[in-house]
């Protein structure tokens, strides 16, 4: 019976997958919500079943074919043990092999080749190979990690603003945006911050970029703090990859990457292909030889 790969590409803010046949020829793909597997396990889980099924509709197939798939999946939130082996069983594939979202879009990105990627998005980590040895710093997740993310951004802003209600920031057009998005009252904004995850701070990392395009200085403040922590993450990813390609990934790196120190800036290569096709590639190579799948 014709077996088929998936691959999945699991963040705070969104969740892809793909399908493939056996030679890891994409022949559909699918999308749906977060599926940050730490912070929202369950909701994680839900996400990449409908995000796969979408993705077996959009090739014309039946959907209850995932059941014997063979999937790869680079979810963010995997650095946490027993998070993994809770999701694990209860994906609904045949046989899954779960890595960080990072591994995913260096493989990509850069294929076999050497070299670093940073993803910037909800949340931030990097990755980088050179020769046989892979290496990842970062993602450990918003309460600890995840300096210079979308999620940050959007926590930093809202700070921000409560420091310019109390006088003690002057105001800008960017604080008094948020401001009057929970209708001046700081209570909302804190009642806000007690459930919110960090999909939901990341919601207003866009409008920092967008205030800072227009000189808003706090938000330029903001944007220059996040780049300083990217640019130190960065320069140990050169170290580890000595001076090598990199690549900016996630919903944030385009916009990241005029605060970006120079000696970054001259090094940036465009990716080769995205998180999905690596996932195949990595799918592929891992279940080459399963009885039934890849030959």
């Amino acid at each position: 019976m014709q077996r088929y790969l998936v691959g999945v590409d699991g963040g705070g803010t969104s969740c892809r997958a793909a399908v493939a046949d056996a030679t890891g020829r994409i022949l559909g793909r699918g999308r749906s919500g977060a599926s940050n597997i730490m912070t929202a396990p369950d909701t994680a889980i839900s996400n990449i079943a409908q995000a796969a099924k979408a993705a077996f509709e959009d090739a014309g197939l039946d959907p209850r074919l995932m059941e014997d798939a063979e999937a790869y999946l680079g979810l963010a939130g995997n650095n946490v043990e027993n998070t993994v082996a809770y999701v694990m069983p209860r994906l609904p594939f045949h046989q899954s092999i779960i890595e960080s979202d990072g591994l995913i879009a260096l493989q990509g990105a850069l294929g076999d080749g050497d070299g670093a990627v940073a993803i910037l998005g909800t949340g931030t980590i990097y990755i980088a190979r050179s020769g046989s040895q892979v290496s990842s710093i970062g993602g450990w997740g918003y309460h600890l990690g995840d300096l210079g993310s979308g999620a940050r951004l959007g926590q930093m802003a809202l700070q921000e603003s409560l420091l310019a209600h109390d006088g003690i920031s002057v105001r800008t057009e960017l604080t008094q945006a948020l401001l009057e998005e929970f209708e001046f009252d700081p209570r909302k904004m804190v009642a806000f911050s007690q459930s919110a995850k960090p999909g939901d701070y990341g919601r207003y990392a866009p409008l920092v970029f967008q205030f800072g395009a227009h000189g808003d200085k706090a938000a330029l403040s903001i944007l220059e703090q996040s780049a300083r922590f990217i640019d130190r993450s960065l320069d140990r990813m050169s170290e580890l990859t000595h001076g090598g390609r990199l690549c900016l990934l996630g919903g944030l790196s385009t916009l990241y990457a005029q605060y970006l120190a120079p000696r970054h800036q001259q090094r940036l290569v465009q990716p080769a292909q995205d998180a999905l096709a690596g996932s195949i590639a990595l799918a592929k190579a891992a279940f080459a030889g399963v009885e039934g799948g890849v030959a």
